[in-house]
């Protein structure tokens, strides 16, 4: 895999205004090489933007950011070869075979057809879908399909992966056939992952440390085992969530996502 330094990804004061909205304000993290690093944050609390940024898909307005030891805006091309990227929206082309969308990807990262050939077929086992690669992409489940897309963003050997929800909408299979796959890859590999997601189990399970943004702010920090523990002795994530973001899962407030969990033990106890 590509190089990275001690801290995959550095921002420092990064800032993204629209107009006289900030929605991204003086972000400050610091991510360690190979770990997977979860962004969390009700909608609009400013983790696409943040994603946005980090990947060269738009410019900051003010601040600054490394990432792969790359300037995101002095060496932006740099950034791009160090990193490997999953939208949130399917993106692989479902008039083509597999196989055909990972050979457009491998020509676009300029790989001769020797290495291509070979990078192929390790990403295709890798992933689990190595005997639907010659199937058009229409045909396959949204779990093959993000499976695929994976594979797309690794052909290059990137030192991190950015993921902007990558198992929404999926059913509970799939989803946690994409977690197998995340897991075994950062073992193997010792990748780093940026991680932005609403479900709280994947967070859990998947993140060394979690971030939770709030207005285009990090109002919490650390690893989910401290975060839960700093919230009560039985919380979860879903609770973490809603105490810092002030807004639980499910449009509910935090009082009253709290006031939920209690009622629910409360009626486990009684039977």
């Amino acid at each position: 895999m590509h190089k990275t330094p001690s801290h995959a990804i550095e921002t420092t004061d990064l800032t993204r205004k629209f107009g006289d909205f900030t929605a991204v304000d003086a972000l400050n993290l610091a991510i360690a090489e190979g770990k997977t690093f979860g962004l969390l944050g009700p909608n609009g609390a400013g983790k696409s933007t943040t994603i946005k940024m980090l990947t060269t898909l738009l410019p900051p307005t003010s601040g600054s950011a490394l990432v792969a030891g790359c300037d995101i805006t002095q060496n932006p091309s740099g950034v791009r070869r160090g990193i490997g990227y999953v939208p949130q929206m399917l993106s692989a082309d479902g008039a083509l075979t597999g196989r055909e969308n990972l050979t457009l990807s491998a020509r676009l990262y300029g790989m001769g057809k020797p290495l291509r050939e070979q990078r192929m077929a390790e990403a295709l086992a890798f992933m689990g879908i190595a005997d639907v690669a010659d199937n058009l992409v229409k045909t396959y489940s949204g779990g093959m399909i993000r499976r695929l897309e994976l594979a797309q963003s690794l052909l290059h050997r990137p030192g991190i992966l950015f993921l902007d929800e990558p198992t929404i909408g999926l059913d509970p299979l799939a989803r946690r056939a994409v977690w197998e796959r995340l897991v075994k890859l950062q073992k193997e590999y010792g990748i780093t992952i940026l991680l932005c997601t609403h479900d709280m189990e994947e967070a859990d399970r998947l993140c060394d440390e979690i971030a939770i943004m709030h207005h285009g702010k990090i109002v919490a920090l650390g690893k989910p085992a401290e975060l839960k523990k700093s919230v009560g002795e039985d919380a979860n994530l879903g609770d973490v969530f809603a105490h810092f973001a002030g807004e639980a899962l499910n449009g509910c407030s935090g009082t009253a996502w709290k006031s939920v969990r209690q009622t629910r033990r409360t009626i486990g106890r009684l039977g």
